[in-house]
C-alpha cells in the first residue's frame, strides 16, 4: 500500500496491521500461522506439478480430501502432516527449513 493511501486511512480512524493484529494473536501464534501457510502454498505448488493428490495421499496414508485441506492451509491439518507430505513429494529437510525460515 502506498504511503498516501495509508495516511488517508489512518486519518479516518483505520488501524493498519497484519492478520495477527486483526485476530489478536500472540507473536508466536502469528509465526505458526505464517509457517503453516508457507508450507501449504509450497505443498500445493510442488505437488500440482509433480503428481496427483491421490498419489500423495496414499504415500502418507491419508485421504485425498485431507491433502487438499493441507494444501489450503486448513487449521485441522497438523504441521506434521504438512511436513510428511512435503517429504513424500521429494522436498528435502533443508528445503522445508528454508520455507519455514522465510515464512515470517
Amino acid at each position: 500500500m502506498n504511503s498516501e493511501k495509508q495516511k488517508r486511512l489512518e486519518a479516518k480512524g483505520w488501524k493498519l496491521g497484519g492478520i495477527g493484529d486483526f485476530l489478536d494473536l500472540s507473536p508466536e501464534e502469528s509465526i505458526i500461522i505464517e509457517m503453516r501457510l508457507a508450507l501449504s502454498r509450497s505443498l500445493k505448488e510442488r505437488r500440482s506439478s509433480l503428481m496427483p493428490a491421490l498419489l500423495v495421499s496414499s504415500m502418507i496414508s491419508s485421504s485425498r480430501p485431507r491433502v487438499a485441506m493441507a494444501e489450503n492451509g486448513h487449521l485441522s491439518v497438523s504441521l506434521e502432516l504438512l511436513i510428511r507430505a512435503m517429504l513424500a513429494i521429494g522436498a528435502s529437510p533443508q528445503e522445508i527449513g528454508q520455507i519455514v525460515a522465510t515464512a515470517g
